[in-house]
């Protein structure tokens, strides 16, 4: 523990922050950590550091409140330990906008948008910024996202956090029309960004996609495809993450 600290403390003394990777599950937490040559713990909520890198994996829950609080846990820890973290990045699977983002793909969030926030009303739907509170977006630094897409052949577009997954071609198409950028959703990419935001750490979201967002089929879903595609990217992307340091954007 104590070496742990100290190489943490040469990773900050350099100028290179450390990286916290937070996925919902273990299942991504694996395969993000099978990217990273690591071998994962075994234990769901364990922190999984990779020998000799300066990256962190844990699962921190699913759905954005959830997720908010363990990342949350996670930054104050490593902060109040001299070691705190530089980037937060949020990854795992999650459903594609058709046919921008098919299943297999993914995707490097420009924009990191909670797209149920807010009130429905005779009109439409109101996001939460128009009711007066709070904010609705987080916007990661643009040369980290592009250096992340170009080094692993990902898309880039918003990823929209939602507490309720898609299930109607209606609902599609109404986000879509809302968020007109939008190539994903998942459930925690905005409770990540908002612990994140609160220690003033820069955000990151990716996204490999499992399945179409629309209607509910689970013949179409390719759960394995994705966490093999999130395998790949994370081991192309290690070096992008390690390296990138919020002084140059």
């Amino acid at each position: 523990m104590e070496l742990q600290a100290q190489e943490g403390r040469l990773i900050a003394a350099a100028g290179l922050g450390r990286v916290l990777v937070a996925t919902a599950v273990p299942v991504e937490r694996d395969a993000v950590a099978a990217g990273l040559g690591a071998v994962s713990p075994g234990s769901d909520d364990a922190v999984l550091s990779t020998a000799g890198r300066s990256l962190d994996v844990i699962a921190v829950g699913v759905g954005p409140a959830l997720a908010a609080a363990s990342t949350a846990s996670a930054l104050t820890a490593a902060a109040l330990k001299g070691t705190p973290y530089g980037l937060v990045v949020s990854a795992g699977i999650g459903g594609g906008f058709q046919p921008e983002a098919p299943v297999g793909s993914l995707v490097v969030a420009d924009g990191i948008v909670a797209a149920d926030l807010g009130a429905e009303t005779e009109d439409g739907f109101l996001p939460v910024t128009e009711l007066g509170f709070g904010t609705v977006r987080h916007q990661p630094p643009a040369d980290l996202v592009r250096r992340a897409a170009e080094s692993a052949g990902a898309r880039t577009g918003a990823v929209l956090t939602v507490s309720t997954v898609t299930g109607t071609a209606a609902r599609a198409a109404a986000l879509r029309e809302r968020h007109p950028t939008a190539l994903a959703e998942a459930m925690e990419g905005f409770g990540v960004a908002e612990a994140a935001a609160a220690q003033g750490v820069p955000v990151l979201e990716i996204r490999a996609i499992s399945n179409p967002v629309g209607p509910r089929d689970r013949a179409a879903w390719r759960i394995g495809d994705a966490l093999a595609a999130l395998t790949e990217g994370f081991g192309k992307l290690a070096p992008v993450l390690e390296s990138w340091n919020r002084h140059d954007s």
